[in-house]
């Protein structure tokens, strides 16, 4: 009996700890991240060493622009699993993040340790896409006296062109952009529509019509010709 009485209580608690856990999932899903935190931050009193509830708080950390935290939950991810390329890539990311909107003097203090993790994330996975762009972005973000550097920028869109060559493409008219190469990044975005013609690729030319040349006509007629292309 009292063997019974104990199965079912224990039981009752996985069944309780997993439904929290699922509402939690649920609500990051449906975007309430607050409500999801709250869930979170409780299991993870009760499993502080759950991954998953680990990244999910560092996600929503994410979606809320609170770089410093985020940081701290994927380092734990890190430490807990340090074979797993993306939570190297997602904590690489967040210093990353926290360089580019927290000022000078964090950027010294972090961009070396958001450059080692991104480089740890390409050793563990090779073919790691979103590690590649957010090296891209870290070229092109850092000034040149602290390592900024096109030539490096435009070497990993070259290793994205081998592995996704859509990615490559786009990567290559993200540094035009960024350089206002405007010409050059539209014929690369032409290219990434040639190549892979996602909505996504339609969306970035359009983008650039409308924003950078100031031709919103132009910018209408690539969605346009996006839905002829992809008529059901």
């Amino acid at each position: 009996m009292k063997l019974y009485l104990y199965l079912f209580f224990f039981a009752s608690f996985f069944v309780s700890a997993q439904s929290n856990y699922e509402k939690g999932v649920a609500l990051f899903d449906k975007e309430q991240y607050e409500l999801a935190k709250e869930i979170f931050t409780n299991e993870l009193l009760q499993s502080p060493s759950n991954q998953k509830i680990i990244e999910y708080l560092g996600d929503i950390a994410s979606h809320q622009n609170k770089w410093e935290t985020a940081s701290l939950y994927y380092k734990k991810l890190t430490a807990l699993n340090p074979k797993n390329a993306n939570y190297f890539f997602k904590y690489g990311g967040s210093l990353g993040m926290r360089a580019q909107t927290e000022g000078k003097w964090v950027a010294i203090c972090v961009v070396g340790d958001s450059k080692a993790a991104l480089d740890k994330a390409l050793l563990l996975n090779p073919n790691h896409i979103e590690a590649r762009w957010a090296l891209i972005e870290y070229y092109l973000q850092l000034p040149v006296f602290v390592g900024g550097s096109e030539t490096k920028a435009q070497r990993y869109a070259n290793e994205l062109y081998k592995i996704s060559p859509v990615d490559g493409c786009l990567a290559k008219a993200h540094i035009d952009e960024h350089y206002k190469r405007y010409k050059n990044a539209e014929v690369n975005y032409i290219k990434a529509i040639e190549v892979g013609g996602s909505k996504l690729t339609y969306d970035r030319l359009a983008q650039l019509y409308k924003e950078k040349f100031h031709d919103p006509d132009k910018a209408l007629k690539v969605l346009e010709n996006y839905k002829k292309r992809n008529k059901t």
